[in-house]
């Protein structure tokens, strides 16, 4: 697969096998934001997929959740070893298909895969039941297993690196899952199934099926089998959510959409706001949830933060996401810069 220059057709990946197509028969065009043309194409999945994928998931969790712990970290241990080996690959792959520098994959995205599953390799060795004592006349206790199939649904601006967020304490825990990445930024997960596999992990715990949220998630969304849904996305999209899956009471993780301020008073110190507020604005071309959308200066400061702030900011290199000079890469889709919630507010500068 040339993860450079080449087309690279995108497969679901359910019950340890990639599917040929879509049930459907459906594609879908996959896009490089540097070059706003597509590389290759993905499943634009339906309910079928997604049913597929939750049977197996079913399946396999009557033996996954049995799985002593030991056994789940040395796989999971395992996962992030072969990441570790193919790092550069996968900073590559972030990068051409999410548009950021290869640069902030390199350093940044892929490390914390690797950090997700080591973590929860060792999180699962060490966890411990609470238990409190009635005065003698009982002993009260809690006890945690698993809850079955997980349904887990990630955005573009951290593609694998907030997947993986998910997927590696819903498999250290012992529940199976069914994945929905984003449909702008499919690759890398694409390819985890594949060092999954290589690791030991069984056939069915871990499924990927790739299409549209309001198709295949919203299947997720709203299957009876499917008792916890975990979703980072828009706040409208966590809106939907909960009320497509109210009627089964799930188990929902919404990590929505945020609007940060960066609060800066006469007595900071300058250079530091100054570094510390341009990096967290314009980070990831600003696609991340705890980027600085708004900058409250104190009066008696303002002038000299909007000069420095200024001067700074273009020094800023927008480019080839693979030049290593390149500190801002393409922004995700064509259609995010027209969307008025990301155009709306003063322009510090002209040029940028």
């Amino acid at each position: 697969m040339d993860l450079e220059n080449g087309e690279i057709t995108i497969l679901n990946f359910i019950d340890g096998k990639y599917q040929e197509k879509p049930l459907n028969g459906e594609w879908m065009d996959n896009f490089n934001p540097a070059t706003g043309k597509p590389y290759g194409k993905l499943p634009n999945s339906g309910v079928e997929d997604v049913e597929l994928a939750v049977q197996s998931a079913r399946n396999a969790f009557k033996s996954w959740s049995k799985t002593p712990k030991d056994v789940r970290s040395r796989i999971l241990n395992k996962i992030a070893d072969i990441l570790e080996s193919r790092l550069e690959e996968f900073a590559k792959a972030e990068s051409r298909d999410q548009g950021k520098p290869v640069s902030l994959a390199r350093t940044v995205d892929i490390p914390r895969v690797i950090s997700n599953f080591r973590f929860f390799a060792g999180a699962i060795l060490h966890h411990v039941e609470t238990s409190s004592d009635m005065d003698g006349v009982a002993v009260n206790y809690t006890t945690r297993s698993p809850i079955g199939v997980c349904g887990l649904i990630s955005p573009w601006n951290l593609p694998l690196y907030l997947l993986t967020w998910k997927i590696a304490p819903a498999l250290a825990v012992g529940n199976t899952i069914v994945c929905k990445p984003s449909e702008f930024t499919s690759l890398t997960a694409f390819m985890l199934c594949s060092v999954m596999k290589e690791a030991g992990l069984p056939d069915g715990v871990c499924n990927m099926v790739f299409g549209r949220g309001v198709v295949s998630g919203n299947a997720l969304v709203e299957h009876p089998k499917v008792p916890l849904i975990s979703f980072t996305g828009g706040t409208h999209t966590g809106q939907f959510i909960i009320r497509n899956s109210a009627p089964h009471y799930k188990k929902l993780y919404l990590e929505l959409g945020g609007k940060n301020p960066n609060i800066i008073f006469d007595d900071a110190n300058l250079e530091e706001c100054v570094a510390t507020t341009v990096r967290s604005s314009f980070s990831n071309q600003g696609e991340i949830c705890l980027c600085g959308s708004r900058i409250l200066v104190q009066e008696g400061i303002y002038d000299k933060f909007i000069q420095r702030f200024v001067e700074e900011t273009k020094k800023l290199v927008v480019g080839d996401p693979r030049d290593p000079k390149t500190t801002t890469g393409a922004l995700v889709s064509d259609e995010h810069p027209r969307d008025p919630k990301t155009t709306t507010g003063a322009l510090v500068s002209d040029e940028h």
